[in-house]
This record gives structure tokens, sequence and C-alpha cells, in this order.
């Protein structure tokens, strides 16, 4: 039964950890945009394929910089 169900396309990258950031509108757990997020089930595979590409580069440019330790407390 659960052959009739089975999709060929790219799963969602939600970790259903959903907080938008206001200043880049991207999500936090995924780091979509609020626009790819919507879009998803109506995208082509090779548009997730791209979306899935960029998700790495996001996600560590969204990584909060550290500010405790001697660094923080030297600046």
């Amino acid at each position: 039964m659960d052959e009739v169900w089975r999709r060929d396309e790219i799963e969602s990258p939600c970790i259903k950890l959903c907080v938008i950031d206001p200043a880049t509108r991207h999500c936090m757990g995924c780091h979509r945009t609020i626009d790819e997020i919507g879009d998803w089930s109506r995208m082509t595979p090779q548009a997730r394929t791209d979306i899935m590409a960029q998700l790495p580069e996001r996600a560590a440019a969204a990584k909060p910089k550290r500010r405790g330790g001697r660094a923080g407390r030297s600046t």
C-alpha cells in the first residue's frame, strides 16, 4: 500500500523549527525563504535541487557569532 504514495521528489528540508528571521526572511530551521517554502510543492525538481544546494551556505551565514569567553571580554 505504501508504494502507491511513494513520490520520486526531493523531500522538504523542513525540520519543524519554523522561525523566520525578519532581516533575511529566511527560516532559521531549514534556511529557505518564505517564498521558497510557500512554492515548494509547486516547484520543479531542478528548482528544488538548486535551492537544496544553497542551504548549507545559508546555514553557515545564519550561524550566530560567538560573543562569550575571553575574546568577548577583550573587545
